[in-house]
Order: structure tokens, then sequence, then C-alpha cells
């Protein structure tokens, strides 16, 4: 048996089977945690058991409130282990993450609210009504993800077009953009696994990405697009949304339109 010290009526040490039902997550991720160097235990007890102590606990709260936010486990080690992290200021910037949550969930729920009212009443919706909590939610998940590094590559009046451009959308456009997103990311794999960046796959992938990037930006260039395929490899968040677990899809999907457009303006 681990003996916990109690101090002011809070407990200073807790094994792994206390600190999982205090903080409501399984024993299985508190070891992976430790596992992946994301939360190692304060010590290990002569009988063999992991002993958390108030820093633990107080890095598990950090870690969980950033997967509330769905960060990845590669970001939140990257953030903690910053120099410069500390404590407060991040805990700041949860409640800012979590009340920008809450308003993109309020938004859906009166999405829901209206299309129930819609049905039961006869009241009519437009298709803007009905998508709109979809695409606030959408614009809010990707400034909170890509939006400092788009802003401070292109500027906050390229970044706030974008976002208006989809606001302004109509639904079937929306739904087309999101359609070809998933066409793009499904020729990835083909033209990845034949690992030639100049087959037809390949070249159909280049070529829908420009589709979709009209959809977003006020204005298409060849430099911008050349330019965003270089940030989704620079970037950790892009290259991980190419990546999709599998190391250097991100660098073959920046050649592979690189080299189209390249064929393109000859």
């Amino acid at each position: 048996m681990v003996y916990i010290a109690v101090k002011g009526g809070d407990k200073v040490e807790y094994t792994v089977g206390e600190l999982s039902r205090i903080a409501r997550v399984s024993t299985r991720t508190l070891r992976y945690y430790d596992r992946e160097g994301l939360l190692s235990p304060a010590r290990t007890s002569d009988s063999g058991y992991r002993v958390y102590g108030p820093a633990q606990v107080d890095r598990l709260q950090q870690i969980l409130f950033y997967r509330e936010l769905e960060f990845s486990l590669k970001e939140i080690a990257g953030l903690l282990a910053q120099k410069d992290y500390e404590p407060l200021g991040a805990l700041r910037r949860h409640r800012e993450g979590l009340m920008a949550k809450k308003e993109r969930i309020d938004m859906l729920i009166k999405t829901v609210d209206k299309t129930i009212a819609a049905k039961e009443r006869g009241i009519f919706m437009n298709d803007n009504e009905k998508f709109k909590g979809f695409i606030e939610e959408t614009i809010a998940l990707n400034e909170e993800k890509y939006g400092a590094e788009v802003r401070r590559k292109y500027g906050n009046e390229a970044a706030d077009a974008s976002n208006e451009r989809l606001r302004s959308a109509h639904p079937g456009d929306y739904k087309r953009a999101e359609e070809t997103g998933e066409r793009i990311l499904s020729l990835l794999d083909t033209a990845f696994e034949k690992n030639d960046a100049a087959c037809a796959e390949a070249g159909e992938m280049a070529a829908l990405h420009k589709e979709w990037l009209t959809f977003f930006l006020p204005e298409y260039s060849k430099e911008t697009h050349e330019s965003l395929c270089d940030m989704y490899v620079a970037d950790e968040r892009f290259a991980e949304y190419y990546n999709r677990g599998t190391l250097g899809r991100a660098e073959f999907f920046r050649d592979a339109v690189k080299g189209w457009l390249k064929a393109q303006s000859r």
C-alpha cells in the first residue's frame, strides 16, 4: 500500500489509480502519457507504484485543457516544453479557447433549435440559416489551429477576407468545397502509394487543390499557391494534416503541386 500524505484536506500524492479517478481519465491513458514523456510520475514507490505529486496534477490539468481544445499530443508536448511556458498565462488562454468553443456550441444549438422549430411549426428556414452554425464552427476551428500562422504570413486583411468569403458562400458551394477537400486527400493516398508525383492522380489532386483554394482565397495566384504548399511542410500543424500519420506525405503533396504548377506555366 502506498502512503499518501495529506495536507490541508487535499492529498499531496496520488497513485495512478487514484489520479485516474479524480481526473476522470483511464489508468491506461496515464501510463501512455508516461511512456510518451508527456506526464511522468514524481516517483515510483518501493512497491512499484507510480506516484504523482502536485506538479504532475497541475500538468495533467493543462494537458486535459489542451485536449479539450483539440490539440494533438505532439502539439501539447511542444507547448509544455517551451522555455517561456507560464502556467497562469496558459490558463488564461485556455479560458479564451473554451469560451470560443462555448460560442460555437451555442451557435450550433441555436441552429438545431431553429431547425426543430421549422420542422414542427412549418416555419421557413433558408439554406444559409441551416448551415450558419457549421460554417462558424469551421472558421473558429481554423482560427484556433492555423490562424496565427496564416495571419503572420499573409496578414490580417487576407485572413479576414477569407473568413468573410466562407461566411457569404452559398451552402452548395460550401458542401462542394468539403467534398473537394476529401477528394484531394483520397488522391494523395493513391499518388503517394504509387510514389509518383507526376502520375495522373497527382495531377488531378493539384488541379483540385487550386479549385479548392479559390473557394477560400479572395484572389488566387500561382505564387500564393506555391507559398501555401511550402507552409504545409514547414508548419507542423499543416504537415500533420497532410501526413495523416505517415511522414513524407506533406512533402510529396508540395512537390506534386509545384510540379503541376510548373507544367501548367510552360
